[in-house]
C-alpha cells in the first residue's frame, strides 16, 4: 500500500515550465487588487448614504442649498443631481452633467440602490445613490409652503464619480479594470511592462471565465498569455464583487485583470523514476519481511502444532496407540520461543513414556522472536530513514522560484495599501466628525460622537481631550491609552506602549469658532478596535500577517499574538528593519526567503506609509507563508518523500507490533507454561486464550497436563496409570 502511495504521490510531481505557484500568486494578486477597488467603492457608497442620512434640513431648505450642503465638501465628485422621487424631475445639479438616462427615481429611493456604471463622454464614472428625507417644506415649483400635515417630503441624491483609481504591484506587472464585455476602463502599469504581457487576447478570456463562475460572485483564476522568447506572460483575473454575500458591487460586472512576465524554468525535473525506485525497494523489504516471518515463525509454529496434537493424542489413548504416538521424537525448529517449546514438548513426551522425570530448563535464554520483530522495524527504518531525512532535499533558497517571491513581496505591498486605505477612511471619518462639533452644545455634540460611533464600527471609543489632556466628553468603551499626550494636527497614533491591546487611534483637532459656544475639548480621539483591524489582514495563501511599530513590536496580526510582542523569527525581524521606513523616510519593500524550524518561509515586508496619515510613524507590514503551502516542485517532492517514509515506518511499526501482540506474546506466555509442566507443575490449569494454531497447541499441553496428574496420582495410590473416561472424551471431543 505504501509502495503504491509512493508512486502515486510522487508521480504527479513535475516541474513546468511555469510552476503552479506562480499562477496561483498571480490569481491571488488579482485578487487582492479587486479586494481594494470593492472595498473603495462600498466605503464611497456608505459615506453618501451617511451624509444623505445625516443631514439635518429646515423647513425653508430649497434643493440648491441642500445639493451644496451634501456635495461642497466632497472633492472627488464629479457631478451631482437632486431629483424628486415622485416625478424624477431634475431639481438641481451641480459640477459636470450627471447621465441620468434610465434612473428610475421613484424605484431608486425606495430601496437601498447599489452604484452604477455609467459612461459619459467615454469616460466611465460610478453612480451613487441616496435618499434624503426633509420635513415640510416650501414646493419648489411654487411661492407657498407646504400644510404642517403634509408627509416628509424624500428627494433623491445622484453622485457621480471616477472609478477608484488601480494600482500594479511588482516591477512589469499591468493592472486592468474591464467591464462585462472586457473593455479596459482602467489601466495601471508598474515599472516597464514587457511587451509579451501586452496580450490583447487576455482580456476576453478573462471576461469570458468571469461569466463562467455563475453564482460564485467572488471567482478568480489565473490564464496563460503569449509567450516572447523565453518569457511567458501569467495572469490573473477576479471579480469586483461581495464575497460575502450581496453587496454594493455585484452588479458593476466588473473584473480586474493583472499580468506580467516570468522567465521560463530551465531546468525539467521528473520524479517518476525515483517514485519507481523507491516503490520497489520498498516493496523487496516487505518480501524480504514476509519470507523471514513465513520460515521463522510460521511454518515452526505449524509443524509445533502438529507434534503438540500427536502427544496429545498419545497422552489419553491406551497403550499399544499411545506408545506409537509418543515414540517418535518431537523435531525442534526455529528459535526463541518455538525452541523452547519443543525442547519442553519432548521433556513431556519422555515423561509420558516413563523415561524421565521432570526437568528443569535454564533461565537464561537467547534472542527471541521479539528481537525479530525490532530486527523488522530496524529493516524498514533502513528504508525509511533517508526517505525523511535525506531523499529529494530542496535546497531552502534556490527551491522557491523567483517570481515567487516577488509575488509574495507584492501581495504584501497589496495588503499595506489595504491596511493604509482602513487607517486613512478611519481618520477621515474622524476629521469630519471634529469638523461638525464647533458651535453646538455639549449635548449636540455627544449626540455627534454617539451617531458617528454608530456609523463607524471600526471605533471603540471616541472621547475629546482639554488642552491639559484630560478627557471632557467621551462615548463607547473605556479608553486604553496610557500615554496622556494633547498632540498638534491630525494623524494616527499608539495611546499606548504596554497592556493586552495596542490602541490604535486617530485624532483630530477641533477647531474654534468666533462667536459661538466653544466645544468640550481640543482634540478628538477615536481609538480603532484592534478585531476591526486584524480582520483585513488574513488572505488565502498570504501566510500570517503582522502590522508593526517602529520598533518592530506587533500592533495588530492575523494570528493569535500578545500586545507588543516580537515578530516570532528574527529574520522577520531583520527583513522589517531592511525596509530603512523610519520616520520621514519613504521606505522600499523587500522579500527573502528563511529557514525555519518547520521549513523554509516566504517572507516580505513593507512600510506601511510614505504619505498621510500614519506616514511619520515607520510602521511596518510583514508576512510569512511557508514553502510548504505553496505548489512548488522542489518543495511537493521533499514533503511527499517525507511523507512516505514516515507512513512506511509507521505501518511497518504497526504491523510488526500487531504480530506481537497476536503471536509473539502468546509463545512467551506458552513457553512459560509449558516448561513450568514439564518441570513439574502439574497444578497450573493451562487455559486457552487464542483461537488459532497457539490456541490449540495450549488446549494440547492441557490434556497432557492432565494425563500426567492422573499418572501421578496412580503412581502414589499403586495402580496403572491408565487414561480415565473423561480425559478420553476430551480428546475426542478436540
Amino acid at each position: 500500500m505504501v509502495a503504491a502511495l509512493t508512486v502515486i504521490g510522487l508521480d504527479g510531481v513535475r516541474a513546468a515550465p511555469i510552476p503552479q505557484a506562480v499562477l496561483n500568486g498571480e490569481q491571488q494578486i488579482a485578487s487582492d487588487t479587486a479586494q481594494s477597488m470593492r472595498t473603495a467603492i462600498d466605503a464611497e457608497a456608505g459615506t453618501v448614504r451617511r451624509t444623505a442620512g445625516a443631514y439635518s434640513a429646515t423647513s425653508t431648505a430649497t434643493p440648491a442649498t441642500t445639493l451644496k450642503a451634501l456635495t461642497s465638501a466632497r472633492k472627488a465628485i464629479l457631478g451631482s443631481a437632486l431629483l424628486d422621487r415622485h416625478t424624477g424631475k431634475l431639481l438641481a445639479a451641480g459640477g459636470k452633467t450627471v447621465p441620468l438616462a434610465g434612473v428610475d427615481a421613484a424605484r431608486t429611493a425606495s430601496r437601498a440602490v447599489p452604484p452604477r456604471l455609467v459612461t459619459s463622454g467615454g469616460t466611465p464614472q460610478l453612480l451613487y445613490f441616496a435618499r434624503v428625507t426633509l420635513p415640510a417644506q416650501q414646493d419648489p415649483d411654487q411661492d407657498q409652503y407646504q400644510a404642517p400635515n403634509q408627509p416628509e417630503r424624500q428627494w433623491l441624491l445622484v453622485v457621480s464619480e471616477a472609478l477608484p483609481s488601480v494600482t500594479a504591484y511588482g516591477d512589469g506587472r499591468t493592472a486592468d479594470v474591464l467591464d462585462a464585455g472586457g473593455t479596459a476602463l482602467a489601466t495601471a502599469v508598474h515599472g516597464k511592462a514587457s511587451p509579451a504581457a501586452a496580450d490583447s487576447g487576455l482580456s476576453a478570456s478573462a471576461t469570458r471565465a468571469a461569466h463562467g463562475s455563475g453564482s460564485d460572485t467572488d471567482a478568480s483564476g489565473s490564464l496563460l498569455g503569449a509567450t516572447t522568447g523565453s518569457r511567458h506572460t501569467v495572469a490573473g483575473w477576479a471579480q469586483v464583487a461581495s464575497a460575502t454575500g450581496p453587496g454594493d458591487t455585484d452588479d458593476l460586472g466588473l473584473v480586474v485583470l493583472t499580468s506580467h512576465a516570468v522567465p521560463a524554468t530551465t531546468t525539467a525535473a521528473d520524479y517518476s523514476r525515483f517514485a519507481l525506485a523507491a516503490a520497489g525497494a520498498l516493496a523487496g523489504v516487505a518480501l524480504l519481511l514476509a519470507l523471514a516471518l513465513y520460515f521463522s515463525v510460521q511454518r515452526p509454529l505449524l509443524r509445533l502444532y502438529l507434534s503438540a496434537g500427536r502427544l496429545a493424542r498419545g497422552a489419553t489413548q491406551d497403550r499399544p496407540t499411545a506408545s506409537a504416538e509418543l515414540s517418535r521424537p518431537v523435531p525442534v525448529h526455529g528459535f526463541g520461543e518455538l525452541a523452547r517449546i519443543g525442547r519442553a514438548l519432548d521433556s513431556l513426551r519422555r515423561q509420558l513414556l516413563g523415561e524421565s522425570g521432570p526437568q528443569d530448563f535454564p533461565a537464561r535464554r537467547g534472542p527471541g522472536y521479539r528481537a525479530l520483530a525490532v530486527l523488522g522495524v530496524v529493516v524498514v527504518g533502513c528504508w525509511a530513514v533517508p526517505m525523511v531525512f535525506l531523499l529529494n532535499r530542496a535546497d531552502d533558497v534556490s527551491a522557491v522560484p523567483a517570481a515567487v517571491l516577488a509575488d509574495q513581496q507584492a501581495r504584501t505591498e497589496i495588503a499595506t495599501g489595504r491596511i493604509r486605505q482602513s487607517l486613512d477612511q478611519s481618520y477621515t471619518d474622524l476629521s469630519t466628525a471634529a469638523a461638525s462639533l464647533p458651535g453646538r452644545s455639549r449635548a449636540a455634540q455627544t449626540e455627534v460622537l454617539r451617531r458617528t460611533l454608530a456609523d463607524h464600527r471600526q471605533y471603540r471609543s471616541l472621547y475629546l481631550l482639554d488642552r491639559s489632556g484630560g478627557i471632557t466628553l467621551r462615548v463607547g468603551g473605556t479608553p486604553l491609552r496610557t500615554r496622556v499626550h494633547v498632540p498638534e494636527g491630525g494623524g494616527i497614533t499608539t495611546v499606548n506602549t504596554s497592556g493586552r491591546i495596542p490602541a490604535i487611534a486617530g485624532y483630530a483637532q477641533v477647531r474654534a469658532v468666533k462667536g459661538k459656544a466653544k466645544a468640550a475639548g481640543v482634540v478628538l480621539f477615536g481609538e480603532i478596535d484592534v478585531k476591526a483591524l486584524n480582520s483585513i489582514l488574513p488572505r488565502p495563501k498570504l501566510g500570517s500577517v503582522w502590522v508593526t511599530d517602529g520598533n518592530e513590536k506587533v500592533l495588530a496580526a492575523s494570528v493569535g499574538y500578545r500586545a507588543f510582542q516580537s515578530l516570532p523569527d528574527s529574520g522577520l525581524t531583520r527583513l522589517a528593519r531592511s525596509t530603512q521606513s523610519a520616520p520621514g523616510t519613504a521606505g522600499t519593500p523587500a522579500s527573502a526567503v528563511h529557514l525555519t524550524s518547520s521549513g523554509p518561509s516566504v517572507d516580505a515586508a513593507a512600510p506601511l506609509a510614505q504619505s498621510g496619515p500614519t506616514a511619520r510613524l515607520g510602521w511596518h507590514v510583514v508576512t510569512a507563508e511557508p514553502a510548504a503551502a505553496l505548489q512548488i516542485p522542489a518543495v511537493q517532492a521533499e514533503q511527499r518523500t517525507m511523507l512516505a517514509g514516515i507512513l512506511g515506518l509507521a505501518v511497518g511499526a504497526a504491523c510488526l507490533g500487531w504480530l506481537h501482540v497476536v503471536v509473539i506474546r502468546p509463545l512467551r506466555a506458552v513457553a512459560v507454561l509449558v516448561e513450568r509442566l514439564a518441570g513439574g507443575d502439574r497444578r497450573t490449569v493451562l487455559h486457552p486464550v487464542n483461537h488459532d494454531e497457539i490456541g490449540s497447541v495450549t488446549r494440547s499441553l492441557e490434556l497432557i497436563r492432565q494425563a500426567l496428574a492422573e499418572r501421578d496420582r496412580a503412581a502414589r495410590s499403586g495402580q496403572a496409570a491408565r487414561p480415565s473416561r473423561a480425559l478420553r472424551e476430551n480428546t475426542l471431543q478436540r
